[in-house]
């Protein structure tokens, strides 16, 4: 796998990727880089990326099979760098998981799809680790407040209501977690909060939230990576949506519950400010209440 460094702490935890190769980091690098692409002897690579820079590293592979993988009204970037190429018309590609878009480029090179499960393994160290922090014995609610959007992010004192309740009605034992920019977020939470909540000071990085995930018993959160690391471990979730489509990025399996307001919406929380087109610039979210949410995080709680 080639990827960004910043996400190659998940492809590490994959057991089916043998081998992780980061982009370079700095101009200098690309020059050695791009010799050890090329002398790889690769005979297939699959761009899911769809960008000018990776159909370039596409083509310079030199693979005789070289496939890039677009979908809707977006045009594949540099066409001429693929042998292969597949596109999910936009209907199609709207109305079902986003891993099914990612298989869908198996078929060109005749491989079957042999699996639709998404795993992740947290490393032995972290979960030793951890399991002494959040204790061997209770049952953990592993709360995650952040977003990368600011506009998908459900009021903090929701969030504090439900940590209350759920210690208070479901003896769990909340642990309250977040990375950096979610440092505010968490901040405000523990303040409004009328019980007490764990919460790591030291940052959190991918491996140990994957730890963490895994010896929870139940993960609240927004729709975002962490929601899919969680899932990936094997851990329930209960995930706030907003507007966008819960469909497309749904977290893979079936033992998730999504919590998301009728749509289209009726009774915008922000009429002036919201863009209800682009589910990246509206505040949908704030329209799921603290009964719903806890309604979900209980029956989820009892199911387990």
């Amino acid at each position: 796998m080639l990827a960004e460094p910043a996400y190659t702490d998940v492809l590490a935890l994959n057991p089916d990727v043998d081998e992780i190769w980061p982009m370079p980091a700095t101009r200098g690098g690309w020059a050695a880089f791009a010799w050890r692409i090329r002398r790889a002897g690769f005979t297939h690579v699959f761009n899911f990326d769809n960008t000018e820079g990776t159909a370039l590293i596409t083509r310079l592979a030199g693979a005789p099979f070289r496939l890039g993988l677009h979908h809707g009204g977006y045009r594949l970037k540099f066409a001429g760098c693929y042998t292969h190429q597949v596109n999910d018309p936009n209907d199609l590609h709207e109305s079902r998981p986003i891993t099914e878009y990612y298989l869908t480029a198996l078929a060109p090179a005749g491989i079957p799809i042999a699996s639709r499960e998404v795993r992740l393994v947290p490393r032995p160290a972290d979960l030793e680790k951890l399991a002494r922090f959040v204790g061997a014995g209770g049952r953990v609610l592993l709360v995650h407040p952040g977003s990368r959007s600011p506009w998908r992010v459900w009021p903090a004192d929701r969030f504090a209501a439900i940590c209350d309740r759920a210690q208070d009605e479901l003896d769990a034992q909340v642990v309250l977690v977040g990375g950096p920019a979610d440092r505010s977020a968490v901040e405000a939470i523990r303040s409004l909060a009328k019980s007490h909540l764990l919460t790591l000071q030291e940052p959190m990085s991918i491996p140990r939230l994957a730890a963490l995930a895994r010896l929870s018993h139940l993960m609240l959160c927004h729709d975002s990576g962490p929601m899919h690391i969680a899932a990936a471990v094997g851990t329930p979730v209960v995930a706030l949506y907003g507007s966008q489509n819960s469909v497309l990025f749904r977290p893979a399996g079936d033992q998730h519950v999504l919590v998301q307001p009728p749509l289209p919406c009726t009774d915008c929380v922000a009429p002036a400010r919201c863009t209800p087109a682009d589910s990246y610039h509206n505040l949908c979210v704030q329209r799921n209440t603290v009964a719903t949410v806890f309604a979900a995080v209980a029956a989820q709680w009892q199911r387990r």
